[in-house]
């Protein structure tokens, strides 16, 4: 398998999603336009010549959009291998990647979210383990945060206590995404829409900086779902998905 490097240079030409083939669509202009201005704080994308089927995006933990105390580190903040690509060794191609070039840049290690058991869009805790990773914080919700330091002394990374006990005030639905995953483009309007048309509360919280994300109410910040305060999920919803969510009564 061939990697290459996702940069300024080359954004506009390469193809980044793993499910979204037009470079064009809102969904995959959305995501560049976030990658173009995490570029100089650091992030790296590499990516399989494979059309985005394999990639590995990771920034220094100062810089990450989530809630972490992980100074020194390198925060990962997807890797994905999709389909037929997985089981080839291509996750640990990626991650070997990561691991020399964050020593190389003399951070402390690597972190990265996870969870006791798998959930959709968060790295898988077996593969994590089998690569030496272990948990060093959890929040009530179950989300995980796992880490790999490089020495033995290296501090463990945290979260932030904004982000322990995962809570909003608000009754109804509130939502809380970024622009880092391409999909809130398209699937944010559709739950705004349809909450309308059958007159749920819904409010969506469009994190736009790095500072609202390092001080929100949960660990996950690309998609964070709460229902009357409480945390509901992490993973994208449609309509019919939603609708589906709200008749049973969470």
């Amino acid at each position: 398998m061939e990697y290459i490097r996702v940069t300024e240079d080359n954004l506009e030409n390469e193809h980044i999603c793993c499910a979204i083939s037009n470079n064009k669509d809102v969904q995959v202009s959305s995501k560049k336009a976030w990658l173009a201005d995490r570029f100089k704080e650091g992030l790296v994308f590499l990516k399989s010549t494979e059309r985005g089927k394999c990639f590995i995006e990771y920034i220094p933990a100062e810089n990450a959009w989530n809630p972490i105390e992980a100074d020194g580190y390198m925060y990962i903040d997807c890797l994905w291998v999709s389909g037929s690509f997985k089981g080839h060794g291509y996750s640990n191609d990626l991650l070997g990647a990561c691991i020399e070039d964050s020593r190389q840049k003399n951070r402390k290690g690597l972190c990265i979210l996870s969870s006791a058991k798998k959930k959709p869009f968060l790295a898988d805790p077996r593969f994590l383990k089998y690569k030496g990773f272990s948990v060093c914080d959890e929040a009530d919700n179950g989300i995980q945060l796992w880490y790999l330091p490089f020495s033995p002394d290296a501090p463990r990374p945290g979260f932030s206590e904004c982000a322990r006990h995962p809570h909003v005030d608000d009754s109804g639905y509130v939502l809380f995404y970024t622009s880092q995953c391409p999909f809130n483009a398209k699937y944010v309007p559709i739950l705004e829409q349809t909450a309308r048309d059958h007159n749920i509360p819904f409010r969506a919280v469009h994190i736009e900086t790095k500072e609202q994300a390092r001080t929100a109410p949960t660990p996950v910040t690309t998609y964070a779902l709460f229902f009357d305060g409480k945390y509901l999920t992490n993973e994208q919803m449609n309509d019919t998905k939603f609708l589906k969510v709200h008749s049973n009564g969470i």
